[in-house]
């Protein structure tokens, strides 16, 4: 919920613990935040979609802030300021202008950090010594290298560097213990492989002009799904927006989409767009049964890298065999096909009865060569994503579940990465 600045002045906002200042035209932090009735309570703190170019000196002398929103302004550096709040561990600057972030610009307890559609070229060393760093979402910047430092950056379980200048996969990132979703798409390294699958995966291509839209199904990042009539036939369509998002570039994800193949675990693509009136890009699928529902949600401010669940959800041991059974199959057939999905949560999954689930968004994928040591890497960094999946569904599942099922989560989630198993020998277990 957004506050206004007509709320804060008049003190109606006097103990909050959080305050939103989304889009109220700020050219500067009012100076009310510091009063001792809000500075003292104050822990998460929103002025997104502002036009700030600086933050204050005072922002520091907020005791317990802990998060600080401030996407979309006018900051072309990264306020140093920040890194003089004991508390903040969740930095979010997302589609500023940034160029430039020092050593120390970064809080002491970093956990969070989104540079995210910035004009980034380096960072900083002391990147990679901030012990807490857990998430890092740095995709749509100009980044050629990474700091050498984020190979020693042991808590780190999410990393988006999609839509960058890398020319090689920093090798030192397949090793990080934890590290158990990368988005690595849009760069040069793998701008072939995705420029392949767009123009070679054979499907039909079918006319905007042919389409009758109807309702909207749903909206990600990266574009907006209808339901729509071609010729009789009712489809959806999800019709890409075109800029970078989180994840990174659309193309990026069509590419793997398209690449993907026919599973039975993945809803696939049956056609391309044509010929839209504004030139926007967008591929057919079936449409899916209503009886489908994510199996939870994503992760909140809190829980950072882990999904939030239905409190009620409970899976049949049969269940939930099918359906990390089908997940861990749809996997294998991915990874034999030189792709990574890069966002193997719940909340990409749509599960029906029985423990029937489709694996879906591929907005985080990357296209690697397959029968490489780097493809193995790969894998089995994605292997730790499953394990935390797994281990989910165990704490979900009716009764006790067979102690091969509780080893399986185990070895899917060592810290040597070589030692996990392959999505091929998981698929087979879960028969």
């Amino acid at each position: 919920m957004s506050h206004t600045l007509e709320q804060l002045r008049a003190g109606a906002l006097a103990g909050s613990a959080r305050i939103s200042l989304n889009g109220a035209g700020l050219t500067a932090l009012p100076p009310e935040l510091f009063e001792p009735a809000i500075a003292q309570t104050l822990e998460v703190l929103d002025v997104s979609g502002n036009a700030l170019e600086t933050l204050p000196e005072a922002l520091a002398t907020l005791p317990r802030l802990r998060i600080v929103f401030a996407s979309a302004n006018r900051f072309t550096v990264l306020p140093e300021v920040l890194g003089r709040c004991a508390q903040l561990e969740m930095v979010g600057f997302k589609s500023n202008r940034i160029e430039q972030v020092s050593a120390a610009a970064l809080p002491p307890r970093l956990r969070w950090l989104i540079l995210t559609d910035n004009a980034l070229e380096q960072l900083p060393e002391a990147l990679g010594e901030r012990p807490r760093l857990q998430k890092l979402a740095l995709a749509g910047n100009r980044l050629r290298a990474l700091p050498q430092s984020l190979a020693q950056a042991r808590q780190l379980e999410l990393l988006r560097i999609s839509a960058n200048r890398l020319e090689a996969l920093p090798e030192g990132l397949l090793r990080l213990p934890r590290l158990a979703w990368l988005a690595c798409g849009g760069n040069p390294f793998s701008e072939a492989r995705e420029q392949a699958a767009l123009a070679h995966t054979p499907v039909p291509h079918r006319p905007w002009t042919a389409l009758r839209l109807h309702e909207r199904l749903g909206e990600g990042a990266s574009g907006v799904i209808h339901r729509v009539e071609c010729e009789d036939q009712a489809l959806a369509l999800k019709l890409f927006k075109g800029e970078v998002t989180s994840d990174g570039w659309p193309h990026s994800e069509m590419a793997a989409w398209l690449a993907a193949g026919s599973h039975p675990g993945l809803i696939p693509v049956t056609g391309r767009l044509q010929a839209h009136p504004e030139g926007r890009a967008g591929l057919f699928m079936p449409l899916i049964p209503p009886s489908f529902r994510a199996l939870a949600g994503p992760p909140s401010l809190d829980s950072c890298t882990r999904d939030i669940y239905p409190e009620a959800l409970r899976l049949s041991p049969a269940a939930l065999q099918r359906l990390a059974g089908t997940v861990a199959a749809a996997l294998a057939q991915l990874h034999e096909r030189g792709i990574s999905h890069g966002d193997l949560y719940a909340h990409n999954l749509l599960h029906g009865p029985g423990g029937q689930a489709y694996l879906g968004d591929f907005g985080a994928a990357s296209l690697f060569e397959p029968g490489t040591a780097q493809a193995l890497a790969l894998q089995r960094l994605e292997v730790r994503a499953f394990g935390y999946l797994l281990e989910e569904l165990l704490a979900r599942c009716e009764g006790e579940p067979p102690a091969a099922w509780m080893a399986l989560m185990q070895a899917c989630l060592v810290e040597t990465p070589a030692d996990r198993p392959l999505f091929a020998a998981i698929a087979r277990a879960l028969c």
